[in-house]
């Protein structure tokens, strides 16, 4: 054998073979797909009482994420689908277990509604797929109801008392009455409420319970007009928050009681109006016009929907960022190493500064006590909020100390 023709082979052999190992290194660091997309759901309530909490608008919230990353991972698509769970858990369900088991998705967002929240996230668990919860506000999905493949973005019912509640006790509304949805989220809410207005001084003088979406409040809002309480304290949310306060300032309540929104977004206020909703209270995790940052990406949305976008469509586009980096961080959309790089990666964007998700699947972050302007304040289309103060996420959410988390409590 002719030596040159033998090292020449030795030398072309030992170059394909390292770039076989370059080829092979370049694919592992890009990462891989368990399909041929990468899907994402999300659940929401597209018409009914919540449809402009969260809805079509959480729909473009999660586009948007995606186009901004760039609408690819690891050179296949990023698809989303969406379903309206019309307020029903058996719905939501039914649709999530099709998502998981025939159509490749990988993850839910938003899950809207208590009710639907809790019956997604436990599916989640049983399929081993990641369930973000954005809309829905019952602490018992960090708490008894946890899961390890559930993360609980936005706010709950806890922090809503803890900012809201200590305020107006604070400042002489010592005596409450709720008029309360009656399901998990509003039994959530009365509850949570209810334990820092007596822990902070005050008195519960009593509560009355309406049906999801209820057309008619005057029933209630007489037992709360006739339980002398100075605060009354709506804890329910959209369509219904909206409805309550119109029809208190009909009936004439305010005239002598004071309203407390548990749960009110900058879109509510925007379909209330200045004239009816100018001095009311409330928390929320995120403003539209706080900063610049937060007006450069309120701007993105509002040249796509046409209006501007809550708390809730910030944190849906924040969560699914969030998640779409963490995949591509880990190299792979595995379920529970995608859900450590999650809680391992500070959240640092639009949303929040250094947000942290716990083990309990908590996601803390900073809240807001706000006030909403009166009409004469108000300088400019949507203008509508004084800040009244900042409240830490420590302190605003539960301790992992008080948590009734079942896998946490295994470890303690």
């Amino acid at each position: 054998m002719n030596q040159p023709n033998k090292t020449k082979r030795t030398i072309l052999a030992a170059v394909i073979a390292a770039a076989c190992a370059v080829s092979m290194g370049s694919a592992f660091a890009q990462g891989k797909l368990t399909k041929d997309s990468l899907k994402i759901g999300v659940l929401s309530d597209m018409s009914g009482v919540y449809a402009d909490y969260g809805g079509p608008g959480a729909v473009a919230a999660a586009k948007l994420a995606i186009d901004d990353f760039g609408g690819k991972m690891f050179g296949k698509p990023i698809e989303v689908v969406s379903a309206d769970h019309q307020n029903k858990p058996d719905i939501a369900k039914n649709v999530t277990l099709q998502w998981f088991d025939r159509d490749g998705v990988m993850a839910t967002f938003e899950n809207l509604n208590s009710g639907v929240a809790l019956a997604v996230t436990a599916l989640g668990k049983e399929k081993n797929r990641l369930t973000v919860v954005t809309g829905a506000a019952t602490a018992r999905l960090t708490n008894d109801a946890c899961q390890p493949t559930s993360i609980h973005y936005l706010m709950d019912t806890i922090a809503l008392g803890n900012v809201v509640g200590k305020a107006i006790v604070k400042d002489g509304g010592d005596t409450w009455f709720f008029i309360t949805a009656d399901y998990a989220f509003g039994h959530s809410l009365e509850k949570d409420t209810g334990d820092v207005v007596k822990a902070s001084g005050g008195k519960v003088l009593g509560a009355v319970r309406h049906p999801l979406n209820a057309g008619d409040f005057s029933s209630f809002l007489l037992q709360a007009q006739s339980s002398k309480a100075k605060i009354v304290g709506l804890a329910n949310a959209g369509g219904d928050t909206v409805n309550s306060i119109k029809s208190a300032a009909e009936f004439g309540l305010t005239k002598n009681q004071s309203l407390a929104a548990l749960l009110m977004l900058y879109t509510d206020v925007h379909a209330l109006g200045l004239n009816t909703a100018q001095g009311l209270y409330l928390t929320e995790a995120w403003y539209w016009d706080a900063n610049a940052e937060t007006r450069a990406w309120s701007k993105k949305y509002e040249d796509r929907m046409k209006k501007k976008p809550n708390s809730n469509h910030a944190s849906v586009y924040s969560s699914v960022m969030h998640y779409l980096k963490a995949v591509q961080a880990a190299g792979t959309d595995d379920t529970a190493t995608v859900i450590k790089k999650m809680k391992d990666t500070p959240v640092n964007d639009m949303f929040a500064k250094n947000g942290k998700i716990r083990e309990d699947g908590r996601h803390v972050h900073d809240m807001y006590l706000f006030q909403v302007k009166k009409p004469s304040e108000s300088k400019a289309p949507g203008d509508y909020y004084n800040l009244k103060g900042t409240v830490k996420g420590d302190d605003a959410f539960q301790s992992m100390e008080k948590s009734q988390c079942p896998q946490f409590m295994k470890k303690a």
